[in-house]
């Protein structure tokens, strides 16, 4: 079992800057891919970024050069730079991993935390 702490959330104005991070633990022997989704009332949830153990990332064409994905693999966290954040980037933020143990992958999900950019 995986178990995943999301933070950094909050209200900024647009243009603004936030940083989510989320810190995974419990029993598993790696962890594969990483990701971050997002969910926008009355909306699908829909994909934001990924990145591999390889760092290989992908991200969806709306946070293509403003939000940047990393992990700590020491520390078994993802983080979401987001700058020049928009109204349209509001919504409730989940993070996603697969991690394996002894052959077996399962995919986790966060609690999420909620982005608010409003002026």
């Amino acid at each position: 079992q995986v178990q995943l702490v999301e933070s950094g959330g909050g209200l900024v104005q647009p243009g603004g800057s936030l940083r989510l991070s989320c810190a995974a633990s419990g029993i598993f022997d790696s962890i594969y891919v990483m990701g971050w989704y997002r969910q926008a009332p009355g909306k699908q949830r829909e994909l934001v970024a990924l990145i591999a153990s390889t760092s290989r990332t992908n991200y969806a064409d709306s946070a293509k050069g403003r939000f940047t994905i990393s992990r700590d693999n020491a520390k078994n966290t993802v983080y979401l730079q987001m700058n020049s954040l928009k109204p349209e980037d509001t919504g409730v933020y989940y993070c996603n991993v697969a991690a394996g143990l002894r052959g077996a992958f399962s995919s986790y999900w966060g609690q999420g935390t909620q982005v608010t950019v409003s002026s």
